[in-house]
């Protein structure tokens, strides 16, 4: 628990060190310029055919009835755009941790290891190969759970539970191995996995639930403007991108210092086994 709180108020002011922020700037940009070329491309089907899937629907197209007779025709029309903006959100999420994971873990965990354990040996037990594998095939297992996860979502309990434990889930898979990569030998990082697989767990439900809260701020901000969140999603998407940024910059970093904690701890005890096992014999 120490371990966890340490490593945690250490993660949140290494967020704003100047190099970290410095950093955070390219998957931003790369992000936010991937959502848009998508809505500049496919906005008006992705339009099209929520509206027409919409009006399709009984119980929906009675809804927009009702609305229609309460003189709010304005949010009949915002409705397929509200829809796809919300369906965007998985991939913008996704996204981002990828973006963070290839391009700001390397030098965070670089930058935390010079100046925390400069002495800690590097193993090199896995490689960018490997790495970018392990997050791909977590990220499409957690986006299977996540859209066949969706129904459970209008259960008010489950929406504010189940998210949160896939994201957190896939944040421990991800940085789990990503910040033991270049230090931990495959051996070692496979039993550090092990040995710390509920503090690990914990720490990436944690960040599951930091991560939801731009998704709260996408969702007050569509229902708050209504129809105006056609014309502000731009700003609402850039933002929520900002956020998701530096939540998952923040996740590098606390996993940095509590694996690479864990590790020198490690490898500091080994002589102590060794020796108790040679006085043994």
């Amino acid at each position: 628990m120490q371990g966890l709180v340490d490593s945690f108020w250490r993660a949140a002011a290494y967020c704003l060190h100047p190099r970290v922020i410095g950093l955070s700037l390219l998957p931003f940009v790369i992000c936010g310029a991937l959502v848009f070329g998508f809505m500049w491309l496919f906005w008006e089907s992705a339009m099209s055919g929520v509206r027409a899937t919409l009006e399709s629907w009984l119980l929906i197209e009675s809804l927009l009835q009702w609305l229609d007779a309460m003189g709010l025709q304005s949010l009949r029309s915002a409705l397929a755009a509200m829809v796809v903006l919300v369906g965007m959100l998985p991939v913008v999420i996704l996204l981002s941790l990828l973006l963070v994971a290839l391009l700001m873990t390397p030098a965070i965990v670089r930058l935390i290891a010079q100046r925390r354990f400069p002495l800690l040996e590097k193993k090199r037990g896995g490689t960018l190969l490997e790495s970018a594998m392990a997050s791909l095939g977590a990220t499409l297992i957690a986006l299977v759970l996540l859209v066949l996860s969706m129904p459970l979502w209008l259960i008010p309990p489950v929406v504010m539970v189940l998210p949160p434990l896939i994201w957190g889930w896939l944040t421990y898979r991800v940085f789990g191995f990503d910040v033991l990569a270049d230090h931990a030998s495959a051996d070692e990082r496979r039993e550090l996995l092990r040995e710390h697989r509920v503090p690990m767990l914990t720490m990436g439900v944690v960040c599951g639930y930091l991560g939801a809260a731009p998704s709260l701020i996408w969702a007050l901000g569509a229902w708050s403007f209504g129809p105006m969140a056609v014309v502000l999603a731009p700003f609402l998407i850039l933002l929520a991108i900002w956020l998701y940024t530096l939540v998952f910059a923040f996740s590098t970093a606390w996993f940095t210092h509590y694996a690479l904690g864990a590790l020198q701890a490690r490898r500091a005890a080994e002589p102590v086994a060794e020796s108790a096992v040679l006085i043994e014999s």
